[in-house]
């Protein structure tokens, strides 16, 4: 696909639902007893993967545009599928369903697409194991024997949210209470669903608690718009000239929060409005303007609140004055794709002073750049990315493989285009 150029990025826009809010209202819901009503969800092909694996399991659930209905079985309720779940390029359906189905009194298989197979799930596998799970292989396909589980206290080595939750899930159905050590905070959005739900879990600053549960109760849940969808718009709107962006009902969760922070560090017109909290999730209607970029470090703790969101700070940091260094970030590896390396062999297309690191990258910025034919590596963040990187570059650019953003944000280029004056 050539990238159409806009000359400046003016209006209002509304972003699809948050992906990793939507994936756990189904989850979630699917485990809980009752009808779980869910709106604002996101219909990329990631959470209609979800969707697909919990059907096949026995769950009857609606889809109606962005309204989907899960008609909950209860914690005990899934039923044995009679295939091997399939999903797709998603890696958080992948890991979080470990925990789920480490627990239950049948036996399941998991597979994904070429990417996810290439996916560590070790990760995952490990802690579940000390709790006596049974799970065949640390890459997809994944053999799972259902078993009794017992509780864990377990010091996380890396921040994932992922993880976390896989564990937090497998708690549900151990003997005994388990408690995750979190280094760094991750994203939260299970541990505020499930206590909504009634499971019987604490959070003390990093340590979280779960005690075995017999029953979640559905809730309604409507799903703000997805952060990392909205940071692109973000970072166009404070590079291009002459633009302003509003970005509505976006949920500002602090554990998600990290690329307004960098983007505010760097000198970005950035201001909230309209704040509320809707099912426990803060939401805000966020605005930005053209601005005079400058470099900044990005490291250390914030790292787990934007990990999803660094390949579009890359972007703002061409177009800053000054050098910017972005460490700590070894997640990105193993990603859809090596994010780190992806985006320095993409920028370098470009004639971007661009450095690879063993945990990031170091870009020094504010030098004119020029366009070229990107590659995606089927990556629905990089082509994202590479599309607002292009805005700025001299000369077309071209994308391999476009289609890959539906995976989080299948209108994305409709909506990208509507802003362009």
């Amino acid at each position: 696909m050539v990238i159409q150029k806009i000359k400046k990025a003016v209006g209002q826009i509304k972003v699809p639902g948050d992906k990793s809010i939507s994936h756990r209202a189904v989850m979630l819901g699917s485990l809980a007893n009752g009808v779980t009503e869910i709106s604002g969800f996101l219909k990329g092909a990631d959470c209609l993967s979800t969707i697909d694996c919990f059907r096949k399991m026995g769950i009857d659930i609606d889809i109606n545009g962005e309204n989907v209905t899960v008609h909950g079985n209860g914690l005990r309720g899934l039923l044995k599928p009679d295939e091997m779940l399939y999903t797709g390029n998603s890696g958080t359906t992948t890991r979080l369903l470990c925990g789920i189905l480490a627990g239950q009194n049948f036996d399941t298989s998991i597979t994904g697409d070429a990417s996810i197979q290439k996916r560590p799930m070790g990760r995952v596998v490990q802690p579940l194991s000390m709790m006596g799970a049974k799970i065949e292989n640390e890459y997809c396909p994944l053999y799972i024997t259902g078993t009794k589980l017992h509780g864990i206290d377990y010091k996380m080595p890396v921040a994932s949210a992922q993880v976390k939750t896989a564990i937090i899930l497998a708690g549900l159905y151990a003997d005994g209470e388990t408690v995750i050590h979190e280094i760094e905070k991750s994203r939260d959005h299970t541990e505020l669903m499930l206590s909504a739900m009634g499971a019987d879990l604490t959070v003390d600053n990093l340590d979280i608690t779960v005690k075995p549960t017999n029953d979640l109760t559905a809730v309604n849940v409507d799903v703000p718009g997805d952060i990392s969808s909205a940071a692109f718009f973000l970072v166009l709107g404070a590079i291009m000239p002459n633009s302003q962006i509003t970005v509505t009902n976006v949920g500002i969760n602090p554990t998600r929060t990290g690329i307004i922070d960098v983007l505010k560090d760097m000198g970005a017109d950035i201001t909230l409005e309209n704040v509320h909290t809707s099912a426990g999730e803060t939401v805000a209607d966020i605005t930005v303007r053209s601005s005079s970029l400058k470099g900044t470090t990005v490291g250390g703790d914030i790292i787990p609140r934007l990990i999803d969101e660094l390949p579009i700070i890359a972007v703002a940091a061409v177009f800053a004055d000054g050098q910017t260094v972005i460490k700590d970030a070894q997640e990105l590896k193993v990603k859809e794709t090596n994010r780190i390396r992806a985006v320095v062999d993409e920028f370098n297309k470009c004639g971007i002073d661009i450095t690879e690191t063993d945990d990031g990258m170091i870009i020094n910025g504010g030098k004119s750049i020029h366009g070229a034919d990107f590659k995606t590596y089927g990556d629905h963040r990089m082509a994202m990315s590479l599309t607002v990187l292009a805005q700025l570059a001299d000369g077309e650019s071209t994308l391999d493989d476009s289609d890959c953003a539906c995976v989080s944000y299948p209108t994305f280029f409709d909506d990208f285009y509507k802003l362009g004056k």
